[in-house]
């Protein structure tokens, strides 16, 4: 059995610096783990790129053969790995063991993560291939600025949480560059009724139904919550980790290993 994380979140959240960092960690304390990347349009990597979907196909060249802007671009190149995910990837995946650890870099762009079904499809394609897959959503702590943005984040990790069906680990990335620590603490842990009275205050009167159904679902649901990220600290960095471990049972088929002993020595 295989592990992976799907590492996902808006553009600019810092997920190819998390899985930059999360490689230095875990080469530090003798832990093999292998990034792949899933963005056609990256340049540069601050970590080594196991497998790369720049050499199935590649963002610049399709804007450039199709005229098609960025965007389209990035959904033609995603769409193009969901075609060879039985011929290219599976070539890729099969290099790796069935013990491998997998951190799966991917694009920015919403879309693939709140309604289109590439992500979906590669997902169950990893599954079919035994891996377990954990999703870490990556949401910048410097955009959590009031309730409403706090609100918006955690709507669209519930939209990616909807459509992928796996378990997620919810990250507020860049702590180590928040100024007021206080102002974010209140959305890692959030008393509905707090919430409820600045989004109705922010808000038309009209919406009133509205903020208490959205807030009842973070709340008492608990259905998205999130875990501050501070790559200044390696212990933040470890409680990630040992989060994501939990939720792919990393490690627990390992064999327990038991000291030889000698069954007469019992009776003495």
């Amino acid at each position: 059995m295989g592990y992976a994380q799907l590492v996902i979140g808006p553009a600019g959240s810092g997920k190819s610096t998390y899985c930059s960092s999360l490689f230095r960690h875990c080469e530090a304390v003798g832990r093999s783990i292998h990034v792949v990347n899933l963005d056609p349009a990256a340049e540069q990597f601050d970590y080594p790129v196991a497998v790369d979907i720049r050499e199935l196909i590649c963002l610049d060249d399709v804007m450039e053969e199709l005229g098609l802007g960025p965007n389209g671009a990035l959904m033609y190149c995603m769409e193009e790995l969901e075609d060879n995910m039985d011929d290219w990837l599976t070539d890729e995946l099969d290099n790796y063991l069935d013990d491998d650890y997998l951190v799966f870099d991917c694009p920015g762009q919403i879309e693939l993560f709140s309604h289109v079904p590439v992500l979906r499809n590669f997902v169950e394609h990893l599954k079919s291939k035994n891996f377990n897959v954990c999703v870490v959503y990556l949401l910048d702590s410097q955009f959590i600025t009031d309730v409403t943005k706090f609100i918006s984040g955690c709507m669209a990790s519930l939209s990616a949480m909807i459509q992928l069906e796996l378990p997620h680990v919810n990250i507020l990335s860049k702590m180590d560059l928040v100024t007021n620590k206080r102002d974010i603490e209140d959305f890692l842990n959030p008393q509905g009724q707090v919430l409820l009275s600045e989004l109705n205050q922010r808000m038309a009167p009209q919406f009133l139904k509205l903020n208490k159904a959205l807030i009842d679902l973070v709340d008492q649901y608990s259905m998205v919550s999130f875990v501050p990220l501070d790559l200044r600290k390696e212990s933040s960095i470890r409680y990630i980790l040992s989060q994501i471990d939990n939720c792919i049972q990393y490690g627990e088929d390992a064999d327990v290993k038991v000291k030889d002993f000698d069954p007469e020595d019992i009776d003495d």
